[in-house]
């Protein structure tokens, strides 16, 4: 009887330490293998695979592109403006050994560098470089974060600067500055328009100087628009010449 109770424990032992040494790795994991304290070899997975149980331990990477999100850093940008400026990297795993064994966690790591990335980079730009070139900005900051984190392994796809938060102050400022400058090209094309009608006004001068038959004909055409508006009572000037036909005193009329 007691070599059979010792026969099943030795039984179970067997089958536990059997499943404890078995692991799978899905598709987008790979598991980085230590035997007693040393690196073994290449990445295992995905799939299953056997481990020696008490000497191996497994630490499994995740291969999917991991969503960053920079917190809000306060930034003095290069015309000395304060801003809050938070962003979002992606970046993904590449090369797993170098991402368990070169940094002690490449999460916290990679964070901490984006943040000071953002900060240095966004402090030697202006904040109308801010606001309008977005998109350099962006290729500047991933070019940056993906070259400092290349030793760890990892690979920055994308960095987007998300948000810039501006002083109540200065935002009330730039709405001046954009009325202004609204009401300065108001200005000017009301003045080009003012200069193209005196040109043209000029030529019509020189027209009606050569030909005075014109002045005639544009008194005309003014009499029948006149003539075709709903008015009732019409004042219109005639010309000197035009009347001076009726002031002629009559031959038969002149006084003895």
């Amino acid at each position: 009887m007691a070599g059979l109770i010792a026969l099943v424990v030795v039984v179970a032992l067997i089958v536990g330490l059997a499943y404890s040494s078995l692991r799978i790795v899905r598709e987008y994991e790979r598991a980085i293998i230590f035997r007693l304290g040393r690196l073994m070899g290449a990445p295992k997975g995905p799939g299953l695979f056997v481990l020696i149980p008490i000497v191996d331990r497994m630490v499994k990477v995740d291969l999917r592109t991991i969503t960053l999100q920079v917190p809000p850093q306060e930034v003095i940008t290069r015309d000395n403006v304060p801003v809050r400026v938070n962003a979002v990297a992606y970046f993904r795993i590449v090369d797993p050994k170098a991402a368990i064994v070169q940094v002690e966690n490449y999460m916290v790591a990679t964070s901490q560098i984006s943040q000071t990335t953002l900060r240095s980079v966004l402090g030697q730009h202006s904040l109308d470089e801010l606001l309008s070139e977005r998109e350099k900005i962006n290729s500047l900051l991933q070019g940056i974060i993906d070259e400092q984190t290349a030793p760890w392994g990892i690979k920055v796809s994308v960095v987007e600067v998300k948000d810039v938060e501006i002083p109540q102050g200065m935002q009330r400022a730039m709405a001046r500055q954009a009325e202004a400058e609204r009401e300065r090209r108001a200005k000017v094309i009301n003045a080009e328009g003012e200069f193209q009608a005196s040109e043209r006004l000029k030529d019509a001068a020189l027209v009606i100087e050569d030909h005075p038959i014109a002045l005639q004909l544009r008194y005309l055409q003014t009499l029948l628009e006149l003539g075709s508006s709903q008015a009732t009572t019409i004042v219109f000037p005639a010309p000197i010449d035009f009347l001076q036909s009726f002031m002629k005193p009559r031959g038969g009329d002149s006084s003895s």
